[in-house]
């Protein structure tokens, strides 16, 4: 199962919005004899890529064990059920790490696998490999439990929470080693969602770059009064041959922005919520309805203010630079709090450092409101 994981591992940016799934398949006498990872959506799954590794090899499959990261599909979707080809290769026994929680299988998988006279052995919940497979699949166990996306919340800062000087000079706090890892939180993600401010100020293209990617997130702008201008830099981002959709979520109407913005490609979803502003919980549920498994955020205070304000933000990913900056803008605006208790509280989850940089994943832990 170890060596499913790290199949598995291959597909972090590739699969989206598919789980990320490892297969191995173990003779009788312990021999790996086909091994896979699912590939991009539409194309085949972690199973049946260890089953064509294994007609490759010459090796027969009857009587064999799969070792898969996650419940074999039993439905009809973009590909066939990964379930039947298992039977039909005469699989001895399947053990998986995790079940599915898509509706659609949950289960079945497992079930039709039975039927069929091959053993199942699922692991505890509580395994180190089964906590891998939900922790590698994060958001998509976000968006088939909780019908919305797993959002992380990436920051970059001083020691003293700067992130830009008061002239708005920000490039760059951190460093080159840090700029790469977060291209790589980029890479993983469904979507890439930012603000209009960020978009006016700093014209980003939010792709990834800097590391290398088959395909290029979606991307996600809050912009309420429709000002995000056709000329952005980030109508011409290519898909790495893969479509990448550009998502205005929006509170007003204006015809002429509109049509400049949709001739650009862009779609827009009017996402009215109160004070004129666009409804952030509603377009969280949008953005499942339209498979995003992991919402990567990148934007300003306001923004990263009103998502934290909301109880929005499942994680935080901060790098801090080794350096005090002083007055400027900050990570975060909301508040003023008045009790030390009403603060967000996170879990420290992984602290690595990387170069001169010190990057701190944390958890959101979502306390229970008071009564």
């Amino acid at each position: 199962m170890a060596m499913a994981l790290d199949l598995a591992r291959l597909s972090l940016r590739l699969s989206n919005p598919n789980p990320r799934v490892g297969c191995v398949l173990m003779d009788a006498s312990g021999a790996v004899i086909g091994e896979g990872h699912t590939q991009q959506a539409g194309g085949p799954h972690a199973e049946v890529m260890a089953l064509r590794d294994a007609q490759a090899r010459g090796n027969p499959t009857r009587g064999a064990t799969a070792f898969v990261t996650l419940e074999p599909c039993s439905h009809h979707g973009r590909t066939p059920p990964c379930c039947d080809a298992l039977i039909a290769a005469q699989i001895g026994k399947v053990v998986v790490a995790a079940t599915d929680p898509n509706p659609l299988v949950a289960g079945k998988g497992l079930q039709r696998l039975r039927a069929a006279g091959i053993g199942v052995e699922i692991l505890p919940e509580d395994a180190a490999e089964a906590l891998a497979s939900r922790e590698l699949n994060i958001g998509f166990f976000s968006r088939m439990t909780r019908g919305q996306p797993w959002v992380r919340m990436k920051m970059a800062s001083s020691l003293d929470g700067t992130t830009a000087l008061e002239n708005g000079v920000s490039q760059w706090i951190t460093g080159e080693a840090a700029r790469a890892d977060g291209h790589a939180w980029r890479a993983r993600a469904c979507a890439v969602l930012t603000g209009v401010g960020t978009v006016l100020e700093d014209d980003p293209m939010l792709d990834v770059r800097l590391v290398e990617t088959t395909r290029q997130p979606h991307l996600v702008v809050v912009d309420s009064h429709l000002k995000t201008p056709p000329t952005a830099q980030l109508f011409e981002t290519p898909g790495n041959g893969l479509p990448r959709q550009v998502w205005i979520y929006h509170a007003s109407e204006d015809s002429t922005a509109m049509a400049a913005l949709k001739a650009r490609g862009a779609t827009l979803i009017a996402m009215p919520g109160a004070n004129g502003k666009v409804d952030l919980p509603s377009m969280l549920l949008d953005l499942g309805r339209r498979e995003v498994n992991e919402l990567h955020l990148e934007a300003g205070s306001k923004l990263n203010g009103s998502f934290l304000r909301e109880g929005l933000v499942d994680e935080v990913l901060l790098y801090l630079a080794p350096c005090l900056l002083g007055a400027g803008a900050r990570v975060a605006d909301f508040g003023p709090l008045q009790q030390l208790s009403q603060g967000i509280r996170l879990e420290i989850a992984d602290t690595r450092n990387t170069g001169e940089d010190l990057r701190i994943l944390a958890r959101v832990q979502k306390l229970p409101k008071a009564t």
